[in-house]
């Protein structure tokens, strides 16, 4: 059963306490089982509402239909057709029907009222990501947020504060930290194999112009297009940094120091309506703050860098571009290679990283890549929301926390700040208020 109010306020009274003393009063996040995925003896239902069920949330939906004893409750959106949808989805699913929430923008507050729910899933517009995940900590809900988590520093900080006060876990659901290629490269790492690395290449490029800012049959905005008109920055500043604070122990034992961001002029956009609707279409005249291309150079605490791309409006293939380097080796994403010194049969040659993959492959993905692969994204959505699922259902500590999600959301407000002010470096805020520099690894500990 949920908690009710009075044992929630007694749980967060004591909380308090211990946050004063320094301690948290979850576990550190650890493989929930002796041998895999799924056997637990405590499999008690697990109890979600969905707050925004558009596209997203009803994708994340059917994933967590697909694992077990995973129930709904309640679900929230203020466009009927989404919410209808969803209900819907639930019910041929074999479960009741989910009692809906959306007369207004605020009704998601209500259904955070009910005590049979354990943990929200927050898929709705960027704007409500904070405001939401911040509202369901403090009615004692597990919070999975979509990314980013947040679009200002002051809502990076309210998260972080939010949980600090309740002790409530609250996981960004980046879901590029759970790929199978990227877990094998962790243990890779981790085993020494590319010695102590010292650099690291990411992206997200990602053609959105004709399907996620805008109509792609009427040229219209959809709800993303205004960010493109009143900001320059990295928008989407996630996907790409998922794996890399793992890869780099960013927040346990570095830490991101600056960053230094330049952003193209815009081309893309108005040319692509030039294109696809012609010149007197209104968004092919339109001026637009947002840069094609946004480059970033961080460097950390202890002297390693990391270049970040944004690029989600010149037409391309989709692309992450991950290539990480030490001072032994280095794996590439992009052409699925690796080389390592001394151990690479060839002098200076690349090999390709798919013998590495199964050398190396997480127990996470042994455990479930014959049920993983029906889902979406490969079936990585599939794995992070079974870790999430099982973190509520045993009550530990989610297996991404709300310090990793503010650091990764922090890069969308530092670069525009630097982009504003010619490139110049901006330093990082420090959310975990010095814990990194004692903190050990926790992320996918074998």
């Amino acid at each position: 059963m949920s908690m009710s109010r009075r044992e929630f306020l007694k749980t967060n009274t004591a909380a308090a306490l211990s946050v004063a003393a320094g301690r948290s009063i979850l576990p550190e996040f650890r493989f929930p089982y002796s041998e895999s995925i799924g056997q637990t003896a405590a499999e008690r239902p697990v109890r979600i509402a969905v707050l925004g069920t558009g596209n997203r949330g009803r994708g994340l939906m059917g994933v967590l239909l697909g694992i077990k004893n995973v129930e709904f409750p309640a679900l929230c959106d203020i466009q009927p057709a989404n919410l209808e949808l969803a209900q819907e989805m639930v019910v041929k699913a074999g479960q009741k029907k989910p009692e809906g929430y959306g007369t207004d923008e605020t009704a998601y507050r209500r259904l955070l009222e009910r005590d049979d729910i354990d943990a929200v899933i927050i898929a709705s517009y960027w704007e409500w990501h904070t405001p939401m995940a911040v509202d369901a900590m403090k009615a004692g809900k597990y919070t999975g947020l979509e990314v980013p988590a947040a679009y200002s520093l002051e809502e990076c900080w309210d998260l972080v504060k939010t949980h600090e006060a309740t002790r409530v876990p609250c996981m960004m659901l980046e879901n590029w930290s759970f790929r199978r290629d990227n877990l094998a490269v962790l243990n890779m790492i981790r085993k020494g194999l590319l010695g102590e690395i010292v650099h690291c290449h990411c992206a997200h490029s990602h053609d959105c112009i004709d399907h996620w800012f805008f109509d792609p049959e009427t040229g219209l905005d959809r709800w993303a297009a205004k960010y493109l008109l009143t900001h320059n920055r990295d928008q989407y500043p996630t996907h790409q940094q998922g794996p890399v604070l793992s890869w780099m122990d960013i927040g346990c034992g570095d830490y991101l120091d600056s960053i230094s961001s330049t952003a193209t002029d815009c081309f893309g956009i108005n040319d692509y309506f030039n294109r696809r609707f012609g010149p007197e279409h209104p968004n092919a005249k339109r001026k637009y703050k947002q840069g094609d291309i946004v480059s970033s150079l961080v460097r950390t605490k202890k002297g390693k860098t990391i270049v970040i791309n944004y690029d989600m409006q010149l037409p391309r293939p989709y692309d992450n571009r991950w290539m990480i380097q030490g001072n032994r080796g280095l794996y590439d994403e992009d052409r699925s290679v690796v080389y390592l010194a001394g151990k690479s049969p060839q002098y200076h040659q690349w090999e390709s990283f798919s013998p590495y993959q199964e050398l190396y492959e997480h127990k996470w993905w042994k455990a479930i890549r014959s049920e993983a692969g029906q889902f979406s994204h490969g079936g990585t959505d599939y794995l992070e929301l079974k870790l999430f699922v099982e973190a509520v259902r045993n009550k530990m500590q989610t297996p991404l926390d709300v310090y990793e999600a503010a650091l990764m959301s922090a890069n969308g407000p530092l670069s525009e700040e630097s982009i504003a002010k010619g490139g110049a470096p901006i330093p990082y805020p420090d959310f975990t208020s010095g814990r990194w520099q004692t903190a050990k690894p926790k992320f996918a500990i074998e």
